[in-house]
């Protein structure tokens, strides 16, 4: 059952397995296994499924098994990604496009990682925890709740540190949007009040620009773990 894209080469030592579905173009190094049994207990042999996105490189020895019933009934890989030697995606993760996850970065079950995110070497992340868009999670650190698009964070327990300046430009925004972000993320994470207040605030202004709306809209989507906050000094370069 399992599927292989036009261009795909798998060099050595692969084992793909299950309803897998690999996509043009990607690469797979040796020892690395793609769509094995999830490590869940109540796993009883669905056939649940795995894929990974055209374009995407998966370096040796990581690991990515399939969903779940009681998830998603899929783990998935988007395209051109890049998951480093010995990292774990864990059954039901939802990775977005052009995500980079370094050497011996984990992921548990049920981890939403939107596009062009990036984990540090090491890097733990909860089961159920959300990342957004262009966030950039340190080395090393421990990841217990939701992180914002564009957001840094570091630590074990990692704690909101600034936003992804360079991640920002790198994505072509103008001056203004980011300077509109960065006042918005200052409003939120670093003024004082009670942050339910801060965060009504900002939802009651009119036309907020598109990175603040993402902001807005990812801290208003269900989650399961909260969202994770401020450490006491945050550092945002002015973007003037």
């Amino acid at each position: 059952n399992v599927s292989i894209g036009d261009g795909s080469r798998l060099i050595s030592h692969v084992v793909a397995d299950g309803h897998t579905a690999i996509g043009a173009g990607t690469t797979l190094y040796p020892f690395c296994s793609i769509g094995l049994p999830p490590q869940d207990l109540k796993y009883q042999g669905e056939p649940t499924r795995t894929e990974i996105g055209a374009g995407t490189l998966v370096r040796e020895h990581v690991t990515v098994h399939r969903g779940t019933v009681t998830g998603h009934g899929l783990t998935r890989v988007g395209a051109n990604c890049m998951l480093m030697s010995t990292a774990h995606i864990a059954h039901d993760c939802q990775l977005g496009d052009n995500v980079i996850i370094a050497s011996n970065a984990i992921l548990g079950g049920h981890v939403t990682i939107d596009d062009g995110a990036i984990l540090g070497g090491g890097a733990a992340i909860h089961q159920f925890v959300r990342i957004g868009r262009g966030a950039m999670i340190g080395g090393v650190s421990g990841v217990e709740a939701d992180v914002i698009p564009f957001g840094t964070v570091l630590g074990n327990r990692a704690r909101l540190g600034g936003l992804n300046m360079i991640g920002l430009r790198r994505r072509g925004y103008d001056r203004a949007a980011i300077r509109e972000m960065r006042a918005a993320f200052l409003e939120l994470f670093r003024s004082d009040g009670v942050f339910a207040e801060r965060l009504a605030d900002l939802q009651g202004q009119t036309n907020p620009g598109p990175l603040v709306a993402e902001m807005l809209a990812f801290i208003a989507a269900p989650s399961k773990r909260g969202l994770i906050r401020a450490s006491k000094a945050v550092d945002v370069e002015d973007e003037s």
